[in-house]
């Protein structure tokens, strides 16, 4: 198998033709046919001579009309067994919005949406869709295509090699009409990655038998009975209650325990920070359980951790993790994040900030602070790793969150299969934002397996 960076142009031809340029040509070894490929679409088309240099191909409108070719550019062309030609790869990237207009057609995501699809212009055929935009009688999609100047154009093309699933709603992941509506991309061979969001509790029980993974995990409880709670909060002295799945540290409890001082809750309330004392822990309890149901089934008591501090304000690391075009995990991009006083979490909209890791660990670890960094990256790789070998469906992204205790110790709270990209809007992190979408096209390349080595140029 090869792979060829390719100028694919359109010709008026109502017939089946295929035009190659002379490189292009010779890989052929002489055949008078090509069987050209995209997506699940193929076609049978006679083969001409381009007078050309580089790499080109010209196709009919006969061909391109049969395989539904959506635009003209540099895309991939990768050559099979004999005469197999087969173009892209056409990627799709499910996403949806209840607001919807002509230039927002995802809602608040359509920014993020148009730059993963410029981070693949020229190299493969990109496009959006959302679950209603499938056809699944004539196994087409009316997918969202960037035009030549970053307008939204609509194009209907085949079902795709591979789709990586951004759909933002924790909730209609969860219906029967979208578990169906995946497993019938699967049906088809059809590689589909970030299946679902993560619950945290999935995560604890995915990695409870995970000697590798556990190093690095706090003791963490789902569904505690009041008498575990107050069993942890004597053993560590704080903990973290936390909803399954929230974000963006919504409905986090900080609860902490002093002998002579009684219980303390911190959380966020309004806008605000909010410490309550109690001075028995059944009164802190009537408290939770007034908020959040007496069964409190919806949450995880986690072992609070000592993590490292700035200005006495606790620092924790967001890794956002990608498989690579070799199917490895690598951290994309890491933002250390600094809690506002008196806040519970290091989330920026509850008081928080965000420096570089080297920046935040310069300032605690001195001259050992690369070799802190380090560690952490390894035991971030480890982490996905476990995930991964631990999980049913198939992983492309991870967003890890790591805290580093003052020993160097690192911990991780959180996995997220569908991590946000606040961390990219730190100017010095704004190139670890452009090789985020670069992985997320690489791990593409591989799922859909437009590997060749490597690619000659056009």
């Amino acid at each position: 198998m090869s792979l060829t960076l390719c100028n694919v142009q359109f010709s008026e031809q109502s017939d089946r033709v295929v035009y190659l340029s002379n490189p292009v040509l010779k890989s052929l070894d002489g055949q008078k046919t090509v069987h050209i490929k995209l997506g699940k679409e193929s076609i049978t088309a006679k083969v001409k001579p381009l007078k050309r240099s580089g790499n080109y191909m010209y196709l009919s409108a006969g061909v391109r009309q049969s395989i539904r070719v959506p635009k003209s550019g540099n895309v991939y062309l990768l050559q099979g067994s004999g005469n197999e030609l087969q173009l892209g790869p056409l990627v799709g990237v499910l996403c949806d919005s209840g607001f919807r207009s002509d230039t927002m057609p995802f809602g608040s995501r359509t920014s993020y949406i148009r730059q993963l699809l410029r981070a693949g212009e020229k190299k493969a055929y990109l496009f959006a869709f959302t679950p209603r935009d499938v056809n699944w009688q004539q196994e087409t999609i009316n997918g969202y295509f960037l035009n030549g100047s970053g307008g939204w154009i609509r194009r209907v093309v085949p079902l795709p090699d591979v789709v990586y699933n951004r759909l933002p709603s924790r909730r209609a992941e969860t219906t029967a009409a979208i578990v169906n509506f995946r497993e019938r991309f699967i049906k088809r061979n059809i590689p589909f990655f970030n299946w679902t969001f993560f619950n945290k509790s999935d995560v604890y029980k995915l990695l409870d038998n995970d000697v590798e993974a556990l190093k690095h995990l706090p003791d963490s409880v789902s569904r505690p009975t009041p008498e575990k709670i107050k069993e942890m909060l004597e053993k560590h002295q704080f903990l973290y209650f936390k909803p399954t799945g929230g974000s963006l540290g919504i409905g986090i409890y900080r609860l902490t325990y002093h002998p002579k001082r009684g219980y303390f809750a911190r959380y966020r309330k309004g806008g605000s920070n909010v410490l309550l004392r109690f001075s028995n822990f059944n009164s802190m309890m009537r408290m939770l359980q007034g908020n959040h149901g007496v069964s409190l089934s919806n949450y995880v008591s986690q072992q609070g951790i000592r993590l490292i501090e700035i200005d006495g304000c606790p620092i924790d690391f967001r890794f956002h993790m990608h498989k690579n075009i070799n199917n490895e995990w690598v951290p994309a991009g890491i933002g250390a994040k600094k809690a506002g006083r008196g806040s519970v979490t290091t989330h920026v909209k509850n008081g928080g900030s965000l420096m570089t890791p080297e920046q935040a660990l310069s300032r605690v670890f001195g001259d050992r602070a690369d070799d802190v960094l380090e560690k952490a990256k390894r035991v971030a790789i480890k982490l996905s790793e476990a995930i991964e070998r631990n999980y049913t469906h198939r992983l492309g992204e991870l967003g890890l969150d790591l805290g580093i205790d003052k020993d160097g110790e690192v911990w991780m709270f959180e996995a997220n299969s569908k991590p946000g990209r606040s961390i990219f809007k730190h100017p010095a992190l704004k190139e670890q934002g452009r090789a985020s979408l670069a992985y997320i096209l690489d791990h593409c390349l591989y799922l859909s397996r437009f590997q060749g080595g490597k690619a000659d140029g056009s």
